[in-house]
């Protein structure tokens, strides 16, 4: 949880995630529209910290526009080509901003992802070496369908070989959809509840697009939560029967036509649908109880 917020009672902040509100917008901009969309607090990528440094901003300054809105950054990610056995000096300098900017925002998970497939083996050893890197920050796998980690099976393989008490899971309501693993709570047996450090959540069309170009879909056409076929609902309703308390939950819909109506627009939408799923899925989390 937040500095402010570690009891177990508190409620996990609803978070914008960064691509939510796209990469062509100030950093201001963007905690203006998160805070009055209701959001708790806002998710940034390693890129869109940078960008706010390249319009000349310091941390400083940066600490200052998240004060002024009353926000706070909930959500860091996302460190890549982790498991490679030669990885670039870039890579390993954008792995040191996520760790500075947990260090920064303070908040104790990255997100992770693999799009190169690797054997469980490699890719546990790998893991293992990432989490001993990042010592006391917790490293979130997030499987995607299109991904070298494409299912909640390979990722709990990986994360459990790796055998570090840092290195846990991070599930996506799209990416379980795309799947085929339909909410189902069984997927879930044998997997410690407190394994899972967080929840995006978002919605799917009925028909996915081809298998080719699926992480096209992913990258340009998902759905607010509720509004598709309403896999939203029964995501966080298996979340919550599962026992699993996320540190956020982030709102992730990745969407051209929601951003084209401006990033006050997509915030407030986003926003708006995502409490309603969680009025009726998990209304103890909901932001009305507040």
């Amino acid at each position: 949880m937040t500095n402010e917020c570690k009891k177990s009672t508190c409620k996990p902040p609803i978070t914008v995630s960064s691509w939510t509100l796209g990469d062509q917008c100030k950093f201001e901009e963007r905690v203006k529209a998160a805070k009055e969309a209701g959001y708790d607090g806002i998710g940034l990528r390693a890129e869109t910290y940078v960008d706010a440094l390249n319009e000349g901003l310091f941390d400083s300054d940066i600490l200052c526009i998240l004060k002024k809105y009353d926000m706070k950054v909930t959500e860091v990610e996302y460190i890549t080509l982790w498991a490679e056995d030669n990885r670039s000096y870039e890579q390993k300098y954008k792995e040191q901003i996520c760790f500075h900017m947990c260090e920064l925002f303070g908040v104790q998970h990255i997100n992770i992802g693999l799009m190169e497939t690797y054997s469980v083996e490699h890719t546990a050893q790998k893991l293992r070496e990432l989490c001993q890197r990042a010592g006391k920050y917790i490293i979130g796998v997030e499987p995607m369908p299109y991904s070298g980690i494409p299912d909640i099976k390979k990722g709990w393989e990986v994360v459990k070989g790796a055998g570090c008490d840092n290195a846990k899971l991070i599930l996506d309501t799209w990416h379980w959809v795309r799947a085929n693993q339909e909410n189902d709570i069984e997927l879930l047996e044998g997997i410690p509840a407190d394994k899972i450090v967080s929840i995006q959540i978002n919605d799917v069309y009925e028909r996915p697009y081809a298998k080719s170009i699926l992480r096209d879909e992913s990258m340009h056409d998902r759905l607010a939560p509720g509004t598709g076929i309403n896999a939203t609902e029964g995501f966080v309703r298996m979340i919550k029967e599962k026992g699993i308390k996320p540190v956020c939950i982030g709102v992730e819909v990745i969407s051209d036509a929601i951003l084209s109506k401006g990033v006050a627009e997509a915030a407030k939408f986003t926003y708006d649908n995502a409490k309603k799923v969680l009025d009726k899925a998990w209304p103890e989390l909901s932001p009305k109880t507040k």
